[in-house]
């Protein structure tokens, strides 16, 4: 009696054993991933549901006029993220980026204390399409083109 595999059912063994690898593989990265995974809000999402306190999360939203408040530590700086709607304190200890300014845009990584405020660990500062690099600003197109041909060369 012949006990070996038809080469259909070979194929099919190894469809199998390569999906079941598949899957395991994408499940061991789910699994890694999980604590590094942050979830996006903006401040009307944290007044509706407010998440966990000290779970990792990101804020978006814009940097209200008048809000930016630097500690005398020159490191630390406290603000209030809006979208119109809602209002959230958020507090930021190291260097900010250069776009960071009250009035525009800001995506913060971090999480929210007890007191209610968001600690950010780590701030991203948005800027419109007619952002200009201040290197480049007063530049013609023509020069701005020879400039960069420059860098390439």
């Amino acid at each position: 009696m012949n006990t070996a595999f038809k080469p259909k059912h070979q194929r099919l063994v190894l469809v199998l054993l390569a999906l079941a690898a598949l899957i395991a593989a994408a499940l061991l990265a789910i699994y890694a991933l999980r604590d590094q995974a942050s979830y996006f809000y903006v401040p009307a999402d944290i007044a509706a549901n407010p998440p966990e306190a000290g779970q990792a999360i990101r804020l978006g939203g814009m940097v209200e006029n008048g809000s930016m408040i630097m500690a005398a530590d020159g490191v630390t700086v406290a603000f209030v993220v809006q979208d119109g709607t809602a209002r959230v304190p958020v507090t930021f200890t190291g260097i900010l980026p250069d776009l960071f300014v009250e009035g525009s845009g800001v995506v913060a990584d971090g999480r929210m204390n007890a007191d209610g405020v968001f600690v950010a660990d780590n701030l991203l500062a948005k800027h419109d399409e007619n952002y200009m690099p201040r290197e480049l600003e007063g530049m013609t197109a023509d020069e701005i083109r020879e400039e960069v041909q420059e860098t390439v060369e």
